[in-house]
């Protein structure tokens, strides 16, 4: 799991994805559309892909994709994203962790 904070640390929004993942799409669309600038890492163009990986289920992601951490803390996948969009806690998350200005 070290090697998953050294990848979060420091940066306000960070997103775990694989590129054939239209899940892992649609999420960082629906980031990137209030003008967040998450930090992408693409497992499957990764050299120690299969490590971070095994080290997102470790943290008990279920699919491991995609991972998305706001503010170095893992808030989880696409469900609990969609679920804090629906409340309206999105927007205020990423503001808090310094992903978005507005």
């Amino acid at each position: 799991m070290d090697i998953v904070n050294r990848l979060v640390e420091q940066r306000p929004l960070v997103i775990f994805s694989k590129s054939s993942c239209c899940i892992s799409h649609s999420v960082m669309q629906l980031i990137n559309s209030y003008g967040a600038n998450a930090t992408i890492y693409q497992l499957d163009d990764m050299s120690n892909g299969q490590e971070v990986d095994k080290a997102l289920q470790r943290l008990g992601l279920k699919p491991s994709i995609p991972a998305v951490f706001i503010g170095q803390r893992l808030v989880g996948g696409a469900k609990e994203i969609i679920s804090l969009q629906i409340q309206g806690r999105l927007v205020p998350m990423l503001k808090e962790a310094g992903a978005i200005w507005v």
